[in-house]
């Protein structure tokens, strides 16, 4: 048996949660002196609301040890961790912490902590390519392996609606912000090898942003008929399909799906922000 645990970063699909391997563990968010589990209770236009009428840009923590403790108590031989990426979280750290904590108790679990390097529906696809690893019989320690060579050749790619995140969190100017709203530019961001964000590049307007991301995706990516893409999107669902069309007509991929973002992911990408991971 294995269970496969995913920090709430990471959205788990509908099948996925039908599945019964799959478990989020909740971070926290807090704008001003409001706390918000990310969890199944999470209200995404509620959060939305209350981002846009903050004056400060809203934070997150990590899931306790303790929480993931919690989620590590189980029948399953083999647990996997999943955390967003630990260049953008101390979820990782958590949850490598937990693990040690547990194992002197439960010497006989295989437990991987696995640090994504990416966030939201990279963490999803991760767990999904484990799920398939352990349907395909493979021991423990191949399943490990094979994952980190997924990871390596994965990729994460966003475009945001709105500055106003970063420039709240002070990542990003008042003057930059406003001269990026006043001119409609549209930053393509991605992911680096060790889990960092960085800007791929930048276009006018969200159409000619969204080309331009999945023209640096398919820059990247090979063997698109054995690739699962997953698109998430932050309350725009007719964008998501939008860019799921443009994909479609330049590649073939095994599967593309699409879900909301959850609390986290809603964070960063905020209101009207599309994320895509293959």
């Amino acid at each position: 048996m294995y269970k496969i645990i995913i920090d709430s970063c990471g959205e788990l699909s509908k099948e996925m949660q039908e599945d019964g391997h799959f478990e989020n563990v909740p971070l926290t968010l807090q704008i001003g002196d409001t706390e918000i589990v990310d969890d199944k209770s999470f209200d995404q236009a509620d959060f939305l609301k209350k981002v846009a009428e903050s004056e400060e840009g809203p934070k997150s923590a990590c899931p306790s040890p303790d929480a993931y403790m919690q989620a590590m108590d189980c029948d399953a031989e083999h647990i996997y961790v999943i955390t967003l990426s630990s260049q953008l979280s101390g979820s990782y750290n958590s949850a490598c912490l937990a693990k040690d904590l547990f194992l002197e108790d439960n010497e006989d679990k295989k437990i991987c902590v696995i640090d994504s390097k990416s966030a939201s529906i990279g963490e999803s696809l991760i767990g999904l390519h484990i799920a398939a690893c352990e349907e395909a019989g493979m021991d423990f320690e191949t399943v490990v392996e094979n994952v980190e060579k997924y990871i390596e050749e994965q990729h994460t790619f966003f475009v945001l609606e709105s500055l106003e995140t970063l420039r709240k969190a002070g990542r990003l100017s008042n003057l930059k912000a406003k001269l990026a709203s006043t001119l409609n530019i549209k930053p393509i961001m991605g992911s680096t090898e060790e889990g960092r964000i960085q800007q791929l590049a930048q276009a006018r307007g969200m159409n000619k942003a969204l080309d331009r991301m999945v023209q640096s995706m398919m820059e990247v990516t090979q063997n698109c008929e054995n690739r699962i893409l997953a698109i998430s999107h932050c309350n725009c669902k007719e964008r998501a399909l939008q860019l799921k069309e443009k994909i479609e007509k330049v590649a073939s991929f095994k599967e593309i799906f699409i879900v909301d973002t959850a609390g986290v992911s809603s964070m960063y990408a905020n209101d009207g922000g599309i994320i895509m991971v293959v």
